[in-house]
């Protein structure tokens, strides 16, 4: 049924498109990259192995060559109808991810405002730094990209009649998880619950208030929600769900996942939603002037319905200051977030029943679920990577057990960018981390570390497309332990029959 939903799509979009297949051929980007990093430690830096859309890993010596071609779908900005596509390659070394795997793999098709996205594409965190931020906590930058099919609004697009104060833009996704293979890899024999054959979803809507031309203050606020939904589960028993290594149908469909509802596998006298369900509120406030801007954010998470309503105080919140400076040679850009996901509604969680008619939707366990393991993709959480990715979990001797160790934390977060000269750029992190385990798993002591990254890169004159960059990162502490590592990027950027400049 997907393959030929999948099918119908692509032939709709050959028919509109048929008029500009001749252009398709024109304006093609493509680069070739080498990347390698060496050091010692119990893991590798923090920040080497995440935030890099899966392609990063745990071992302390690791390599990565990756080749891409891509038309961004903005070169048919004359056209009644725009078309990009693109195709990203990567073979790495010591990776979660095999020796080879298709990291991209997408069609853009954009008529007027809205844009159908076929495939698996790297997509930024809404209202984030890219390169300072610690990235998204529903869908950040650190797994690899699922495949699915995506109705957006890329960009805000301004309600006519309003001078372009009021605008919005949104989108609605449905795709599939291809992890399955790592999943039962990962498992490795043991006992714990994990799945094969499930389907994501995901849909936001953002609403941003102000005109930049007529006053520097913009306003932007939206939701954005997503789930784990249907598949097969496997090793279920312990949960009512069938015997061990009997592979069970975890229900769902598409509607469900659009508006929560149904009921899991086992869920016998007390219901949940179908499905892995999470979400975030976010608000955003800008101020921006001709050479430089200042923008405050929040992004308050909820992994159910008891932190997406205030119903019991939201204490846990993602918080940002970004600062662009004007143009000078020391320093472009500073932020700083602050992040803690300690409360998750608290501690208690009770049914409610005939002797007990008070229901406690609390003990949220953030990133968690008892049939899906983790919200996660391939061993990386799909959101913020400082609730530790699965990845980590045999470290913690918790192999084949898909749930964060450690989702109640706080977090201090610095990120400094800046760019000396039109060769030379460079950028700061660095993390400080406290963590005290989970509600199920607490620590006796509270656990912290530091993460640090050090990055500078160098476009010489003399080689266009040609960029080199070193990074040095450094991780002490007594949660992953201490580590230090380099590592040296080489990367070509070119053109195919172009016919722009």
């Amino acid at each position: 049924m997907l393959r030929k939903f999948f099918f119908l799509i692509f032939l709709f979009v050959s028919l509109c498109c048929n008029a500009q297949l001749s252009h398709l051929t024109e304006n093609i980007k493509y680069s070739f990259s080498a990347q390698g990093a060496a050091g010692g430690g119990d893991n590798a830096p923090f920040w080497f192995t995440n935030n890099r859309y899966g392609l990063g890993t745990t071992d302390n010596y690791s390599g990565l060559a990756r080749v891409a071609l891509w038309r961004d779908v903005e070169t048919d900005s004359l056209w009644f109808w725009r078309t990009g596509y693109g195709i990203d390659l990567a073979s790495p070394i010591n990776s979660e991810n095999g020796y080879f795997c298709i990291q991209q793999a997408y069609l853009d098709i954009e008529w007027k405002m809205l844009r159908l996205s076929l495939g698996q594409k790297e997509r930024p965190s809404e209202l984030k730094n890219p390169f300072l931020s610690t990235a998204g906590m529903t869908l950040g930058i650190n797994a690899r990209p699922i495949p699915q099919v995506r109705l957006e609004m890329p960009d805000f697009w301004a309600i006519p009649g309003t001078r372009g104060i009021f605008s919005f833009k949104g989108h609605i996704a449905y795709g599939m998880y291809t992890d399955a293979k790592w999943q039962k890899k990962f498992n490795n024999g043991t006992q714990n619950p994990y799945t094969s054959g499930s389907m994501f979803h995901s849909k936001a809507l953002f609403i941003r208030l102000g005109n930049r031309e007529l006053f520097p203050l913009e306003i932007t606020g939206g939701l954005e929600m997503a789930c784990q939904f249907g598949g097969t589960g496997w090793n279920l028993s312990q949960y009512g769900g069938g015997a061990m290594d009997q592979g069970i149908n975890l229900g769902g469909n598409l509607w469900t996942a659009f508006l929560p509802g149904g009921g899991d596998v086992n869920d016998e006298n007390y219901t949940n939603a179908a499905g892995n369900h999470v979400g975030s509120w976010h608000l955003r406030l800008d101020w921006r002037e001709k050479n430089w801007s200042i923008g405050a954010y929040m992004e308050h998470f909820f992994e159910d319905h008891s932190q997406m309503f205030p119903q019991y105080g939201w204490k846990d919140m993602l918080l940002g200051l970004e600062v662009n400076l004007p143009k000078n040679p020391f320093l472009s850009t500073f932020l700083f977030e602050y992040n803690s996901t300690m409360h998750q509604s608290g501690p208690i969680y009770h049914d409610k029943t005939e002797e007990n008619t008070q229901q406690i939707s609390a003990r949220d366990s953030y990133y968690s679920n008892h049939i899906y393991g983790a919200w996660q993709m391939g061993g990386f959480v799909l959101g913020n990577p400082l609730i530790l990715s699965p990845i980590y979990n045999t470290y913690f001797g918790s192999q084949g057990d898909l749930a964060p160790r450690h989702d109640r934390v706080r977090v201090h977060h610095l990120g400094l960018q800046g760019s000396p000269t039109n060769e030379w750029t460079w950028r700061v992190l660095y993390t400080h981390q406290t963590s005290l385990g989970t509600y199920m798993r607490p620590l006796d002591d509270p656990s912290s570390a530091n993460y640090m990254l050090l990055e500078s890169s160098y476009k010489p004159a003399w080689g266009r497309g040609l960029s080199f960059s070193f990074a040095y990162g450094h991780n002490d502490g007594s949660l992953i332990g201490r580590s230090n590592a380099a590592m040296l990027t080489v990367r070509f950027d070119g053109w195919i029959n172009r016919t722009q400049w």
